[in-house]
């Protein structure tokens, strides 16, 4: 395989939320642009992430003694802030691939903030991994 870096195959300034960005909102944006993370950006910073399968989790369980309207009151108003994993580890546009899909493969990621001087630049997840294994005559035949 060819030495190959992330900001060959990243996604370029990928679509952020604030902490401020409510539950509905996250599932909407993941839904329209069919994807399954989101960075989480505070005044240029990124500061966390969330996940399809952040959003997932914050379903109430079904034992709740609350009603469907209080449920769904307190579901409409969770923000971002209350539901992403901050400081996510990322990785630099300058990274190999391999050692992005070591960091993925230890930590269980799915995919990775790229951050260069300190901003968000771009982010490369496991579907831009197997794009590029589909390229590989090995692979591809």
């Amino acid at each position: 395989m060819n030495i190959r870096i992330v900001r060959e195959w990243m996604t370029p300034n990928p679509i952020t939320i604030s902490l401020q960005t409510t539950l509905p909102e996250t599932h909407r944006l993941m839904r329209a642009h069919n994807i399954r993370r989101l960075p989480v950006i505070d005044k240029d910073k990124l500061v966390g992430i969330v996940t399809r399968g952040d959003v997932r989790e914050t379903q109430p369980s079904g034992a709740t003694a609350l009603s469907v309207y209080e449920v769904n009151y307190m579901l409409d108003n969770l923000t971002a802030k209350e539901f992403m994993t901050a400081d996510p580890i990322t990785t630099s546009p300058s990274t190999t691939i391999a050692e992005a899909a070591r960091l993925m493969v230890v930590h269980k990621f799915g995919g990775l903030p790229v951050m260069e001087a300190g901003k968000l630049v771009g982010i490369i997840t496991e579907t831009d991994l197997c794009r590029i294994l589909m390229l590989q005559p090995e692979v591809a035949a």
